[in-house]
């Protein structure tokens, strides 16, 4: 056939294009089925929802300017502060619509603003996390020409005042989403006097920030434990679209009564996390809570509750997907059984810290929950293998399990033999077994029969396990992709004759591995794209030449306390490598 023959317009192409990203997003982003009752998706970063795209973006000039094109989101790196960012790179991704800065550390960040603002971009979302300040100048230039903003993230700001408040709503009076969380200097104070004029300053610049923002449906505010009962009250009134809510405090700084008062005036809130430092203040907000019909997820963080307070929302029938009770106390297996007896719509579940649950409890409870996809029940220490196993084969839709500080691994008296009852469960996909002391190699090789599915696993601080078991895990969960063994003391040797083709990310910081277990894993781990190798002290430099000559998609090694290796040779071999 000819050329001509061959040809295909752009917009087939793009098609072509979308159904391999599509799919890539599915592989790469496995998040999106978990939910931020676990924190363990930062351990490993998400990768490049690109992967596949930048190999086809060689290919020609056409196919880069095609998948250039289906580029929606950008992160912008500044590691090399004596080559300014190539502004001129915005020419190639007109359809973008995220942008990320929060990584742009050391440059000139109110420049590289005014320059992008000078293109024709339609961006919805712009994140500034974890930069010393607020761009006052930057972004006044960057809301003149692009005034499609409806999400800002400003988490982590070293300095946020009042004035940095206003210029915010000024500038985007759009916004449908506002990220404030966890700022950095407000929550170490040096001087006494100046935290206070901070504290009054913030406080004064968010009430007139919900007049300006009307149209604002998701606040994050987690950490300015600061926020008072005008500000809150202020805040829940003006912004009558409020949807979803992240608020932490001080109940001598937010009493009950305002907070009450504050939640009958949002009636449209579906979302609702408190965070209390001061650590088990009885929650008696269940009358403000009930007014909330359309609450679907209610998260509480270090209160004191009761049986009574979950009852009574559980009577009321508020159409929950998500609870998370983390770190509460003064509730016990009948309270929560009374609720999750009528919420038999949950999809995310947080127990953590609930030390009374034992695993028959978990065996009646899970009879509630036909519809759950993760539950996290860390650090509830009567609890062993007997519970992971029957929420896994109860629970139809269960994709995630996170048990860090319990006993799995530690045999029940009352289920000594019951582990040949197990049958094979192909629905868990993530699995958190993090900090198991009685972890042994047999339990991780049953663990390996039982879940042949898992993309995740997370056995890191389990000083029992070997490469042994570790070598099962591979050989039976031909899916893996995700594997963390941080601080498995006794991982020395993983000897594997097969091939672990979709492993992309594997943390094998703090154990024994030398370069004889690198050169295997390099060999038959060759889809390797980040390879955590943090002080493992027996590995040379030969050792890491084995990973930069077989596995061709690394695109991140970290060797940080690895004292034996030589610098100069390593960074030889690292650029001599074509990938």
């Amino acid at each position: 056939m000819g050329a001509a023959e061959l040809y295909l317009p752009d917009e087939c192409w793009e098609l072509i294009f979308k159904f391999l990203m599509n799919h890539d997003e599915k592989m790469k982003d496995y998040s999106l089925a978990a939910t931020s009752s676990s924190c363990h998706f930062q351990r490993f970063p998400r990768l490049s929802s690109f992967s596949h795209l930048i190999s086809l973006s060689v290919v020609s000039k056409r196919f880069l300017s095609i998948t250039n094109s289906l580029r929606l989101s950008l992160t912008i790196f500044n590691f090399n502060l004596a080559n300014p960012f190539p502004v001129s790179i915005f020419h190639r991704f007109t359809k973008l619509t995220s942008l990320d800065l929060s990584c742009y550390y050391g440059g000139d960040l109110n420049y590289l603003l005014a320059q992008i603002s000078r293109f024709p971009l339609r961006l919805t979302s712009l994140d500034l996390s974890r930069q010393p300040a607020i761009p006052v100048d930057g972004l006044r230039s960057f809301s003149k020409n692009i005034t499609t903003l409806t999400s800002l993230s400003c988490s982590g700001m070293k300095s946020i005042n009042s004035s940095d408040l206003s210029l915010i709503a000024d500038c985007f009076p759009l916004l449908e989403e506002l990220d404030l969380s966890d700022p950095v200097c407000l929550e170490l104070p040096e001087e006494p006097d100046e935290f206070f004029n901070s504290v009054h300053n913030f406080n004064s610049g968010l009430q007139t920030l919900s007049l300006s923002l009307l149209k604002l449906r998701k606040v994050n505010l987690s950490s300015h434990y600061y926020i008072n009962g005008q500000t809150f009250s202020h805040l829940f009134k003006n912004c009558k679209l409020l949807e979803e809510a992240i608020i932490s405090f001080r109940f001598y700084r937010l009493t009950m009564a305002c907070i009450d008062s504050a939640l009958h005036e949002s009636p449209n809130l579906r979302s609702l996390s408190f965070s209390n430092s001061l650590r088990f203040t009885y929650a008696r907000i269940s009358d403000s809570l009930l007014s909330l019909k359309e609450l679907t997820s209610l998260d509480l963080l270090s209160f004191r509750i009761s049986d009574e307070f979950l009852s009574s929302i559980a009577m009321e029938g508020l159409p929950l997907t998500r609870l998370v009770l983390r770190d509460c106390i003064g509730y016990s297996y009948d309270g929560i059984s009374c609720l999750l007896s009528k919420c038999r719509h949950l999809q995310h579940l947080n127990l953590k810290n609930a030390d009374f649950l034992d695993d028959q409890h978990v065996v009646q409870l899970s009879s509630f929950l036909g519809n759950l996809m993760s539950i996290n029940l860390s650090r509830c220490r009567k609890l062993t293998k007997s519970a992971l196993f029957a929420l896994s084969q109860t629970c139809p839709s269960l994709s995630e399990i996170i048990m860090e500080y319990t006993n799995i691994g530690k045999i029940s008296v009352e289920n000594s033999n019951s582990s040949t009852n197990f049958v094979v469960s192909h629905q868990l996909k993530f699995l958190c077994l993090a900090h198991n002391r009685w972890l042994r190699d047999e339990n991780i090789t049953m663990i390996a029969s039982i879940f042949p599915n898992l993309e995740f696993l997370d056995l890191s601080y389990c000083i029992e396990i070997s490469g042994k078991s570790i070598c099962q895990v591979l050989r039976k969960c031909r899916k893996i992709r995700h594997l963390n063994l941080a601080d498995c003391l006794r991982v020395k040797h993983i000897r594997m004759g097969f091939k672990v083709p979709k492993l992309e990310v594997l943390n094998l910081s703090s154990t024994m591995v030398g370069d004889e277990t690198l050169h295997v894993i390099s060999k038959n781990c060759c889809g390797l794209l980040q390879l955590l190798l943090n002080n493992c002290n027996a590995l040379t430099t030969k050792g890491v030449a084995h990973v930069a000559q077989n596995c061709t998609q690394l695109r991140e090694i970290n060797l940080k306390g690895c004292y034996k290796l030589n610098a100069n040779g390593v960074a030889s071999m690292v650029f001599s490598c074509h990938h």
